[in-house]
């Protein structure tokens, strides 16, 4: 075996921490930002919320050096590519962004002087705190049992099931509160567990979640009518016997297993349809389920008599500049510097008092190069996808991959996916992700190049419109797309059909 040593000449590409800094807020979303930069701001003491005021000639800092001094001091500008577009964006976004030592967020929304930027403070209960209150009212054969119902609704997840098993909560209350208990016990109190409201918490899995309800609702029988009460004990019956077979839509068998009618049926799937599947989102108190629901825009877009404005969702953003009181701690430090040596704990507070505005500066101007690099790739999905913005119409949307962007744009393709990801835009048609807007291009028989998206839409169209009692196979699907001109295969379809959440066709059957 022969060792030795050998020079390899290598090329390299390395991001300076400021590059780094900057692509980390690229991927941050505009309801993230605040907090991110409150953060900077709580670290940095250099860095202060307020208008941005004109920064003094100081000396520079490249101009410091001292024999200690082991960093290399010097503005660092960060430079994203760029070059000649063929759309009209660097006069666009000079009007947008200011040129400032310091760098105030603007963009659509209220007045940011007519509001306080605040955000709303939660007081509703969370969903697993109402349960607990719900454990005062009933009543436990021991005093352990309050224990294990505090620990089968601490369990409980978001939907409202118990996914752990019993013995596996046997060991949680051994070793969290020293409780010995059994798998039985467990299983007694669960059952107490599951009459809290809303109907079905506690459940370990769908079949018993439905059980749960159709038993609460069968207990009201004086508020329900002969035929309802008829519709819901078939219910019963179809989800405690006879759930696969039902599950699988299998209609006809289980008309011939039961005994009774097609309407009889059809009146006990209807009352099975008006169950909760995750009975944790009938808590209407649930801030957690409803603040999910809400999207905060990262861009705004709106059609003044037919001409687009694109704007930046500023809102709740500070404003940013850096710290005047450090400004003249440096000038004092400096101007000291010229006079006499300064003395090694000056000229270590000098160094802290450089690295903080140094990086206060990195961090404005990463925020500045943030706002205009999303400007930038959102103005060119605008520019790229015009027809889309101007109809609304989901076939005007042209195949766009991150590249076509990025050509425009003169970005790296990762940049703009890291603008894409996570991204929303608010139109007048509703508030969509960025990345609805990037597909694969497919041709039609004519030789056309259209979206996917194109293709997606006219197959929920066609599966909205099918007979529920005869939906439309894979193979039907692919066979009318043809005959409307579109070049696909089956398995093309099939792929179409589950990344748009559909079943196949056995499963859509309904009554």
């Amino acid at each position: 075996m022969r060792t030795g040593l050998g020079q390899k000449q290598l090329q390299l590409q390395k991001l300076s921490p400021q590059q780094i800094q900057l692509m980390k807020l690229l991927q941050v979303p505009t309801y993230l930002l605040e907090q991110r930069i409150k953060e900077e701001l709580e670290i940095n003491p250099a860095l202060e919320e307020g208008d941005a005021e004109p920064l003094d000639e100081l000396e520079p800092f490249s101009s410091l050096r001292e024999e200690d001094d082991e960093e290399s001091a010097g503005e660092v500008e960060l430079d994203i590519p760029r070059e000649e577009n063929n759309f009209e964006f660097e006069d666009y976004v000079q009007e947008y962004l200011e040129e400032d030592d310091g760098y105030k967020l603007r963009g659509e929304g209220p007045n940011p002087d007519e509001e306080e930027r605040q955000s709303p403070v939660a007081t509703e209960n969370s969903f697993h705190e109402y349960l607990e209150q719900q454990l005062g009212m009933l009543t436990f054969a021991k005093e352990t049992h309050y224990e294990i119902a505090l620990q089968l609704v601490g369990s409980i997840d978001d939907d409202g099931y118990l996914r752990r098993s019993p013995d596996a909560l046997c060991d949680d209350l051994l070793f969290s509160k020293s409780i010995e208990v059994t798998e039985e016990e467990i299983l007694e109190v669960l059952k107490l567990v599951q009459r809290l409201d809303p109907p079905g918490v506690g459940a370990r899995d769908l079949q018993e979640c439905l059980l749960i309800q159709l038993e609460n609702r069968l207990e009201s029988e004086e508020d329900l009518d002969d035929e309802d009460l008829q519709a819901l004990q078939v219910a019963q019956k179809l989800i405690a016997e006879h759930f696969d077979a039902f599950s699988k839509k299998h209609y006809e068998k289980l008309q011939r297993i039961l005994g009774i009618s097609e309407q009889a049926l059809k009146r006990a799937n209807g009352q099975i349809l008006r169950l909760n599947p995750k009975p944790a989102s009938g808590y209407t108190g649930d801030l957690a389920s409803q603040s999910s629901q809400y999207v905060i825009p990262d861009f705004i877009l709106i059609n003044r008599e037919g001409e687009l404005e694109l704007s930046l969702n500023s809102r709740n953003a500070p404003d940013l500049k850096i710290s005047q009181q450090f400004r003249e701690m440096y000038r004092s430090y400096s101007d000291r510097r010229k006079r006499q040596k300064l003395t090694r704990q000056d000229r270590e507070a000098m160094q802290f008092i450089k690295q903080k505005i140094e990086s206060a500066r990195w961090f404005i101007d990463a925020i500045r190069q943030r706002h205009e690099t999303m400007f930038k790739t959102m103005y060119a999905i605008l520019e790229y996808q015009h027809e889309y913005f101007m109809t609304g119409d989901q076939k005007r949307i042209r195949p766009m991959i991150l590249n076509d962007i990025a050509e425009m744009t003169g970005l790296d393709v990762s940049t703009v996916s890291r603008v894409a990801n996570s991204k929303f835009v608010q139109t007048e048609y509703g508030t969509k992700r960025l990345k609805e807007f990037f597909s694969e291009g497919l041709q039609t028989a004519e030789g056309e190049e259209v979206s996917t998206l194109e293709v997606k839409k006219i197959l929920l169209d066609m599966i909205g419109a099918e007979d529920k009692r005869h939906p439309l196979s894979d193979d039907r699907l692919t066979q009318v797309l043809q005959e409307k001109g579109y070049t696909i295969a089956r398995r093309t379809v099939a792929k179409y059909r589950d990344q748009l959440n559909i079943p196949k066709a056995s499963l859509r059957k309904a009554l």
